[in-house]
């Protein structure tokens, strides 16, 4: 059975039922087994060591704090905790910027906790000029979307693009209730995503560091922490991934994709946060002019302008809305050969 499958291993928890203690003591945890002493620029002398990366005594003393101190900040206890102390374990850590960020968050809602139960959030709107915006970028891929990698809006190529995982989501059956195309859930619970990704495992790593770093920014989002423990109970990988505290910080880059339409793509992708809707990023995708990627998508857009097999009463056939369905029906099988490699 896929990793995909697999039901999470035992001593694994949902983030509904982890504290934020123990987000903070987990990353720390991890964050000072990742480093070396000789990173840290601390003799080692050939000494046999029992554990991986830095002991706690080496950590505060690099940051300057006792080594009680230190132990206080490892076993969760954030709150009033200036940012030059976080800073300075930051440094002994060497957190990179992502890192950094997610320990600030992890403070930041230590010393300002909830009182009350997690709430499911409104719904998302992207505004009319920001679907203008997308609709008046021929050739490019856009899509918005939130920290829980909701797709909120999709121009006509980016429902074209992602067409798999718009299929996933579409309603099962009468009465199934519609749900918004989800990266993350396409990801980890559909066996073809290992299909449309030929680099799934590293779009896998990058997509739960991703909602790790949300987790730290909003603890309780009610939705998220659903999410989470849904993808947590149905996927063995997403449970390991998830357990290893890993964050990042997604701006740019390249994505390669298999379509069933288009064949093989290279993307080069933008992000931009949206200021004046918090939580929301556009994503766009671009080819290299002249290359054979550039070459698949034209076609790919030729492809979507054609008249729709298939829409859904009150949705329109072009121009980007918050998506709900497919514009077109994909072709049948995906190419075999392709999925993502089981694992024992």
């Amino acid at each position: 059975m896929s990793d995909r499958h697999c039901h999470r291993p035992n001593g694994l928890r949902s983030v509904v039922d982890v504290d934020r203690k123990n987000d903070i003591r987990e990353f720390l945890i991890s964050r000072r087994a990742k480093i070396s002493p000789e990173q840290a620029g601390i003799p080692s002398y050939g000494e046999l060591r029992r554990v991986p990366g830095l002991r706690r005594e080496e950590v505060a003393q690099l940051a300057g704090v006792s080594t009680d101190y230190y132990t206080r900040l490892e076993r969760g206890s954030l709150r009033g905790v200036s940012e030059s102390v976080l800073e300075a374990v930051a440094s002994a850590l060497g957190l990179d910027d992502a890192e950094r960020a997610h320990l600030m968050d992890l403070a930041r809602t230590a010393n300002t906790p909830s009182r009350r139960a997690p709430r499911r959030p409104p719904q998302q709107r992207v505004r009319p000029g920001v679907l203008r915006l997308m609709d008046g970028m021929t050739g490019v891929v856009a899509t918005v979307q939130n920290g829980r990698s909701d797709v909120l809006a999709a121009n006509v190529l980016a429902r074209a693009l992602y067409g798999p995982v718009f299929e996933f989501a579409a309603p099962s059956g009468p009465g199934t209730p519609v749900r918004l195309p989800n990266q993350a859930r396409y990801l980890f619970l559909d066996p073809g995503a290992g299909d449309f990704y030929p680099d799934w495992r590293a779009v896998a790593a990058t997509t739960v560091a991703m909602l790790r770093s949300e987790s730290g920014r909003n603890p309780h989002d009610r939705a998220l922490n659903e999410l989470v423990g849904e993808l947590t109970t149905g996927s063995g990988l997403f449970a390991a991934l998830w357990a290893g505290h890993d964050v990042r910080i997604h701006t740019t880059g390249a994505k390669r994709f298999h379509h069933p339409v288009a064949g093989d793509l290279s993307l080069q992708y933008e992000t931009l946060d949206l200021p004046g809707d918090e939580g929301q990023t556009l994503f766009t995708f671009t080819a290299e002019p002249g290359s054979a990627s550039a070459n698949a998508l034209a076609f790919l857009a030729s492809w979507a302008a054609t008249p729709p097999e298939t829409t859904t009463a009150g949705q329109p056939a072009g121009g980007s809305t918050v998506p709900g369905v497919r514009t077109q029906a994909l072709p049948g099988p995906r190419t075999p050969g392709k999925t993502e490699p089981r694992h024992d």
